[in-house]
């Protein structure tokens, strides 16, 4: 498996991307310290395979934090989140993606508080460099690095604002993505609901070369007509 994204490539999308927006959080401070993690477990097989595209993964942090708990994400002591940023991930031409392609280096405590206020949650940033960013680099830094880029070259939709829309849809949230993104079209946005309808995430479809992209079929989600609520978490 061909693997990618040495340096240059951080450079070029820096290059090519639009202009950096703020990070979805509506206020973030980062903690002292760190809390140590244990390193992730592997919750499949391991599977290399050439990277055909790529998926950035968003969730809409008041869902995830309707049923409560302690961490940094959810607790409130260091800030209230919306979208933020769940993982990049790489995806094959056909088939199931690959995954947990190699075992370490682990990311660096000062690497994992970087990316706290973009992703408040060091096990999953962990997470996501052991089972996906081992598939697509050689070291974490280099990962959590163009994940950054690509988060911060996309305008977020006030999803506030649209959680109050009567009869709010699927189609909406996209509109109003695109709307704040031009250069993005219905199309490359995966809208991703629970059973009832609320919204849990979003999904960016990139070609191989990290240019948006139309989204396959399971990532796309629900479609235009779907009724959507989302939840402010206030």
């Amino acid at each position: 498996m061909k693997r990618l994204v040495p340096i240059a490539v951080g450079l070029t999308l820096a290059a090519m991307l639009p202009g950096a927006a703020l990070a979805q959080a509506y206020q973030c401070s980062l903690p002292d310290r760190l809390d140590p993690v244990g390193p992730p477990r592997a919750d499949g097989p391991a599977r290399k395979v050439p990277v055909a595209r790529y998926v950035l993964a968003a969730s809409w942090s008041p869902e995830y934090c309707r049923k409560g708990d302690a961490s940094m994400q959810c607790s409130g002591r260091n800030g209230r989140f919306g979208f933020i940023l769940h993982g990049l991930w790489p995806e094959a031409a056909k088939g199931p993606p690959p995954q947990w392609c190699a075992k370490g280096p682990r990311p660096r405590p000062e690497t994992l508080r970087r990316s706290l206020c973009l992703t408040p949650a060091p096990g999953l940033l962990e997470h996501e460099w052991a089972k996906h960013g081992t598939c697509m680099a050689k070291k974490p830094e280099t990962y959590f690095k163009v994940s950054g880029i690509l988060w911060r070259s996309v305008q977020w939709p006030d999803a506030d604002r649209l959680s109050r829309k009567q009869g709010l849809t699927a189609g909406d949230l996209r509109e109003a993505f695109v709307m704040a993104n031009p250069e993005w079209t219905r199309e490359q946005l995966g809208v991703e609901t629970n059973q009832r309808g609320w919204l849990k995430g979003v999904r960016l479809c990139y070609s191989r070369r990290f240019r948006p992209e139309r989204c396959q079929r399971d990532d796309f989600g629900a479609p235009d007509s779907a009724p959507l609520k989302i939840w402010r978490g206030l």
